[in-house]
């Protein structure tokens, strides 16, 4: 068996600051798109916060081409494709992330496919970094 390294954990801080980078165009699709490199660093960041906050191995959050993490405690999934996975795009992700759209009404919409008994369970754990729905942070 390969051991793989721990990642280092993620700086709150650093992460509020990545999400704040593209709050503007969370809250206004008609704004300019933040960089890729912006973009995949709040993405990559809150994904790994929300790793850190609910450790496990039970549900597999992917957010292509960004980051796929594992997450919440539970039977360990170790090969072909997962029972419990929430797909999203970035920036629907990070309007989850952020607070900003709830996880119901994401699923409910389309925006968001979730599937296994144990996905939903995401949606306790978030918003990672709210910004709130009103005025800016």
């Amino acid at each position: 068996m390969v051991a793989v390294a721990a990642r280092k954990p993620t700086d709150p801080a650093q992460v509020r600051d990545a999400v704040l980078a593209v709050e503007a165009w969370l809250r206004d699709e008609t704004m300019p798109q933040p960089s890729r490199a912006e973009l995949a660093a709040a993405v990559r960041m809150t994904a790994r916060s929300l790793e850190q906050l609910a450790p496990g191995n039970s549900v597999e959050v992917r957010v292509p081409p960004f980051v796929a993490v594992q997450c919440i405690e539970g039977p360990r999934h170790t090969r072909g494709t997962p029972p419990n996975v929430v797909e999203a795009s970035p920036r629907e992700w990070l309007l989850l992330a952020a607070g900003l759209e709830d996880f119901d009404d994401a699923l409910a919409a389309g925006r968001l496919n979730a599937s296994g008994h144990r996905a939903p369970a995401i949606a306790d754990l978030l918003p990672i970094v709210p910004v709130g729905r009103g005025s800016r942070a």
